[in-house]
């Protein structure tokens, strides 16, 4: 069904070319849109009018017009005046809703058919009759987008990214729950990971500055046919999982570039635990103050680097010394030894996973 806006901005834009009012009602005679400044029709008279085995008719003043589609009536147009002219308005305004209705009817089956493909619902022999019968190609490349916005049901930030890819027919955007925006976008053969990760950051900007709302924007990997497009859905989901836990100080993340935080998340909780308690004994490095633990970021940060990371922490070397000895003391783990300093940068990981785990059961 066309929206009321639309229905509004299209007889408003006939009526400043034609000078002639227009009004647009449903067949429960509910007005929905209307170019008259006070209610000038009864609604009895419209549902008399839907009654009666008329097309068009005058009734007190008004030339009305059933609206169509596939044979079945879905508005009433009402033209004021009952010369030849309205005559002829009334019926190039009811021709174009009718192409309207045509057009979204044509944009929900493909809405639909988009859903329905990201989510695995469809055979593989009903992709390709139903992609023919839309008019999609099949064999393009393509990448699957999600973005996350702040709200549920963020309207704006959707009609924002549809403007976005407005005029680009190979690519569709749709909604498949409350808080996601999808974008299936059409490939080019030149195009590269780089170009990718700029039209998520594009997407970020414009969402913050337009709508003024922060999203979160996570893609899969490109595929070369229709029915792969599912799994660049699933790679972008999992992308914007990781990205929540490991990478929380991001807003872009790709599938492909999602390092150890990817083998984590797929680890079994049990394991987890054993893998901490194994390490520190019980004891959770979450657990520690935060000057320790802006000291441990800050060194890894640095590639274990003693002498940058006191300089960036505005402290003496010495202090750091100690504060790294006494981690260890308290761990068993030296961190200005490697095989020490992955376990222990691991361990944090794991530790945020299983809050982050913790927290979607509750």
């Amino acid at each position: 069904m066309i929206s009321n806006q639309i229905l509004q901005t299209t007889i408003e834009g006939i009526k400043n070319i034609t000078r002639i009012d227009l009004c647009v009602s449903d067949t429960d005679g509910k007005i929905l849109a209307t170019t008259l400044n006070e209610p000038e029709i009864k609604e009895e008279l419209i549902l008399a009018f839907v009654e009666s085995p008329a097309d068009s008719q005058v009734i007190s003043g008004f030339q009305f017009f059933k609206v169509f589609d596939d044979h079945q009536m879905e508005y009433v147009l009402l033209a004021k005046g009952n010369s030849d002219d309205v005559y002829m308005v009334g019926k190039l305004a009811s021709f174009q809703i009718q192409n309207l209705l045509v057009a979204y009817k044509e944009r929900f089956d493909k809405d639909n058919f988009i859903k329905n493909l990201l989510l695995d619902n469809l055979l593989l022999v009903d992709i390709y009759n139903r992609a023919k019968k839309l008019h999609i190609d099949t064999n393009i490349r393509r990448v699957v987008y999600i973005i996350e916005t702040q709200h549920e049901k963020d309207s704006n930030a959707l009609e924002m990214v549809r403007s976005l890819f407005a005029g680009k027919t190979k690519d569709f955007i749709t909604a498949v729950d409350e808080k996601n925006i999808i974008v299936v976008k059409e490939v080019k053969q030149n195009e590269s990971n780089e170009e990718m990760e700029k039209l998520a950051k594009v997407i970020v900007d414009m969402l913050n500055t337009e709508v003024m709302t922060k999203v979160h924007v996570a893609y899969g990997t490109v595929v070369n046919e229709l029915k792969e497009v599912s799994r660049s859905y699933k790679e972008a989901k999992l992308a914007l999982n990781v990205g929540k836990i490991f990478y929380s100080d991001k807003n872009v993340v790709a599938y492909s570039n999602l390092g150890i935080g990817r083998l984590i998340y797929q680890l079994p909780l049990s394991l987890c635990q054993m893998f901490i308690t194994e390490i520190f004994d019980g004891r959770s490095p979450d657990e520690f103050d935060d000057e320790t633990l802006s000291t441990i970021n800050k060194f890894f940060e640095n590639s274990l680097n003693v002498s940058e990371t006191s300089r960036q922490l505005y402290i003496h070397r010495n202090t750091l010394v100690y504060r790294l000895d006494k981690l260890q003391k308290s761990t068993g783990l030296d961190l200005r030894v490697f095989e020490d300093a992955i376990t222990f940068k691991i361990a944090l990981m794991v530790v945020k996973y299983m809050r982050y785990m913790e927290k979607q059961d509750h």
